[in-house]
């Protein structure tokens, strides 16, 4: 009997340590349901997560390979008992070496760190989705230069993970301007660009639907919402593992006067 496949995500994870932040929390409070019930719609336990963070870009693609990951507190002028938040999941070297061995047989150069911790894009839907923190975890920088095909290809060449139990997770933001959160025209903004994404995301065609993703900076008020574009390149890495099953949307939540939506494929 074949294990089930999992489904893989790309998770919009919002601002800073909201979930430990009261009057902030309320504000998420969608995508907070939304995390806390998906795990009752996988197949099965997983056996590992993989995350794909837009808060680590190494010069080649880095898997984390220590054994019990540290915390980084990304985020500053926040409450100080947010700089003591743990999430305590045991990291998975034995996933990280098989990470890279995949990466390796599609011809990828890549690395692995055995110091790198949780992010808050790591650390934050986590801690909603798997309270305990008693799933391992890996993560998997962004490559320097987004190079929106190499990522696809990285994706593509972590397919087989999905049958092997893993959760794949690209976590960042379908809007990520500093300068333009909570100001006039930023919602526009992110609806503009979010509904070329969610036309790509499903897309019945997987060749259309990466085509698209790979060409998003031709997309309406494509560098408005992302002036750099760490967080969006882990939803081209989730489409590329995808495969051939489309996109829908999991969550949409508003936050920051701007939208932010999150999708599932499979």
């Amino acid at each position: 009997m074949s294990a089930p496949r999992f489904p893989v995500f790309f998770i919009s994870h919002g601002g800073g340590p909201w979930p430990w932040i009261d009057g902030l929390r309320e504000q998420y409070a969608i995508t907070e349901a939304a995390l806390k019930t998906l795990p009752q719609t996988l197949p099965a336990r997983p056996k590992s997560i993989l995350v794909i963070t837009g808060h680590w870009e190494a010069p080649v693609f880095t898997a984390s390979s220590a054994e019990q990951p540290p915390t980084i507190y990304d985020y500053f002028g926040f409450p100080e008992h947010t700089y003591h938040i743990q999430y305590p999941a045991p990291g998975s070297p034995v996933l990280a070496a098989g990470v890279r061995n995949l990466l390796d047989r599609a011809g990828i150069v890549s690395g692995e760190s055995p110091t790198q911790g949780f992010d808050h894009g790591t650390f934050v839907p986590l801690s909603l989705m798997f309270p305990k923190a008693d799933v391992p975890v890996v993560l998997l920088s962004l490559k320097s230069g987004y190079d929106p095909i190499e990522h696809i290809r990285v994706g593509q060449a972590l397919q087989p993970l999905r049958d092997e139990g893993v959760l794949i997770i690209g976590s960042g933001l379908t809007y990520h301007n500093m300068q333009g959160f909570r100001q006039a025209g930023a919602m526009q903004v992110s609806r503009t660009f979010e509904q070329y994404l969610t036309d790509a995301v499903t897309d019945p065609s997987s060749q259309e639907r990466l085509r698209k993703l790979a060409q998003w900076q031709q997309a309406p008020a494509s560098r408005q919402a992302h002036p750099h574009e760490d967080h969006l390149m882990p939803l081209l890495v989730t489409a590329g593992a995808a495969g051939d099953d489309a996109g829908q949307i999991l969550m949409s939540d508003e936050v920051m006067n701007v939208s932010m939506t999150s999708y599932r494929f499979g």
